[in-house]
């Protein structure tokens, strides 16, 4: 069996990701909704470049970085840090807009913090 990690470092071996022509999609198909909710203001330049920059920002260069990731390091500690995102989005939360978890969010992001130490500690070598 693979580790989770294994099909995704085979997609970040091979040349280009669909992810830029999947993200160009998702604007084709939201743009005619945006477009009636808020008329023709959304077509601005100002407007499509700003999501433009926001698509990039938070989509492509993300999943870039993850698959530039997938090609250097072994697959089970990608697994591991990927794992500890909620942590490192809780604390951003935290510290960047005072956002506070509920207990069963605590809970949860527990249980995930728990279950990446529990990989890391019980790795066959």
């Amino acid at each position: 069996m693979l580790p989770p990690a294994e099909p995704s470092r085979r997609r970040a071996q091979q040349h280009g990701s669909p992810l830029a022509l999947a993200v160009a999609c998702a604007a084709v198909i939201a743009l005619p909704f945006g477009i009636a909710e808020s008329g023709t203001a959304l077509l601005s330049p100002a407007v499509l470049l700003a999501g433009l920059g926001i698509a990039v920002l938070s989509a492509v260069v993300p999943y870039s970085l993850e698959m530039a990731a997938l090609r250097r390091i072994p697959p089970r500690v990608v697994g591991v840090l990927q794992s500890l995102e909620p942590a490192a989005g809780a604390a951003a939360g935290l510290l960047l807009l005072a956002e506070l978890l509920t207990p069963s969010q605590v809970v949860a992001l527990g249980c995930v913090t728990a279950a990446s130490i529990g990989a890391v500690l019980t790795r066959a070598r």
